[in-house]
């Protein structure tokens, strides 16, 4: 797959920090704090879904609310040939997993999976990880309390 190229400007990074606030922004909102005509914000955002600088609109859903409380991350070793992402696509399927990360070091994968408790992350391992034949360890770290955790990015300012 080829490298996506982008060129954005100061009004493109203004459109995107409101948005990135609040997706639910709406056209008129955003022309106004800018100053500018909905219709011109309005073609903005669709160029900015054309070049895929925004990949999608999603909202943030309180894991608690789903008896989601459990936060782990799973390092995993495996005998996925380099260059390969097999693990990391077979990964990718299970819907715990939230994150996937083929890292450098000793371990291929860094996973990010959300349980409702031990027994259902003991499950997730039994169950979906096991059925990996390519995984040979692996290796949990259990979230005690999560001070921050955020999705932003860091949108360039006018200098």
């Amino acid at each position: 797959m080829g490298k996506l190229e982008f060129s954005l400007d100061q009004i493109d990074y203004q459109i995107l920090r409101i948005m990135q606030e609040n997706a639910r922004t709406n056209n008129a909102d955003i022309a106004r704090e800018l100053g500018m005509a909905p219709s011109a914000i309005l073609e903005r955002v669709k160029k900015l879904e054309q070049k895929q600088v925004i990949l999608q609109y999603n909202a943030k859903i309180n894991p608690d609310a789903l008896d989601q409380k459990l936060l782990s991350f799973i390092f995993i070793k495996a005998q996925d040939p380099i260059g390969t992402q097999k693990v990391g696509l077979l990964l990718a399927k299970i819907p715990e997993v939230q994150e996937v990360h083929d890292i450098a070091g000793d371990d291929g994968y860094l996973i990010k999976v959300r349980t409702n408790d031990a027994a259902g992350l003991v499950d997730l391992m039994r169950n979906a990880l096991g059925k990996i034949q390519e995984i040979i360890s692996t290796r949990t770290t259990i979230v005690l309390e999560t001070v921050k955790e955020e999705q932003k990015l860091v949108i360039p300012t006018e200098d």
